[in-house]
């Protein structure tokens, strides 16, 4: 059984230590509510840190299971109206918590209301459970699955413990994968083609291509290859769109000459990409572009957009 209180300074080892998260409330009792987890069970980072938070790994419809713990010290007792075990999955508006949407919750009652008058373990298990979306931790949104134990008090706070694990699901391959053909260009001043060798990627993958020059009566001093990821989150009015630089990458330093053609080779598995998301429970899509830049020696920057797909072959 693992916890995620203490998987930090296990993941600092290599393996994940069994010390459970736990919490004091009064009537000197603990809660603790841990997962199980084989040693093997891959991590992956919480929020947008990198190195910050880690937590299990799981994947659509593999049972989620663990333990939960009561302690209480010798000679205590506690009266309760029911112990629980929810499974949750939400969507969290990070700058509008109200706007906060739990869309599916399932809840299994570990204990009926009584007095409680020693620790006590309880194990709890949800089966096959559906997981369709992906943890995802953006600018303005993050999508959220925990554990949630929730001791139910009558006359004073409910105490409750929360313990968030990680979704993530392998996309399915692309029957069809076309190239990205393009000419873009100025009137007679500028005038290029590009072309990458197709438009859907996995994470680990790498963008290949080439820029032909067909006409250049513009000073170019450099090229770059950027990746944008642009969240949309909310709807209507509401709505907001956030464009998030990757990475800038110079494929060119210097002035190109009529006919000249510049290979494109940038690798995805060094930044952070995640799958291509579309309409998650009518309230998130993520959207990737490879957004080519030209800019010259008057520093005025000519750009041209393509949106790529993105999917996830492998775990982890």
């Amino acid at each position: 059984r693992l916890g995620l209180g203490n998987l930090q300074a296990g993941l600092s080892q290599n393996r994940p230590n069994s010390t459970m998260l736990s919490g004091l409330f009064s009537s000197g009792a603990s809660v603790d509510i841990s997962l199980d987890a084989e040693a093997t069970r891959k991590t992956a980072p919480l929020g947008r840190d990198k190195q910050g938070d880690k937590a299990y790994i799981f994947t659509d419809g593999e049972d989620v299971a663990g333990s939960a713990i009561v302690s209480l010290k010798p000679g205590k007792k506690i009266d309760h109206q029911g112990i629980k075990v929810e499974l949750i999955g939400q969507i969290d508006m990070i700058y509008d918590r109200s706007s906060s949407y739990d869309f599916f919750t399932i809840s299994k009652d570990l204990e009926p209301p009584g007095p409680l008058t020693e620790s006590k373990q309880f194990k709890w298990k949800f089966g096959s459970v559906d997981k369709s979306c992906e943890t995802y931790a953006g600018i303005n949104c993050r999508v959220r699955f925990f554990v949630r134990l929730t001791v139910v008090r009558n006359y004073a706070s409910n105490v409750v413990k929360e313990l968030d694990f990680v979704v993530q699901n392998l996309g399915i391959p692309p029957e069809l994968n076309n190239p990205i053909k393009m000419e873009v260009g100025i009137e007679d001043c500028l005038h290029i083609e590009f072309e990458y060798n197709q438009s859907k990627y996995h994470l680990k993958d790498v963008v290949v291509g080439k820029v032909y020059f067909l006409l250049v009566r513009i000073r170019i001093k450099h090229m770059e290859l950027d990746i944008i990821r642009r969240e949309i989150t909310g709807q209507g009015q509401s709505q907001v769109t956030e464009n998030e630089t990757l990475t800038k990458f110079e494929i060119m330093d210097g002035i190109p000459v009529k006919t000249e053609s510049i290979p494109v080779r940038l690798y995805l598995s060094g930044f952070d990409c995640g799958p291509t998301y579309n309409n998650v429970q009518n309230k998130l899509s993520v959207k990737y572009f490879l957004n080519l830049v030209l800019v010259d020696e008057e520093d005025r920057r000519y750009f041209k957009q393509q949106e790529i797909f993105l999917w996830r072959k492998k775990i982890g």
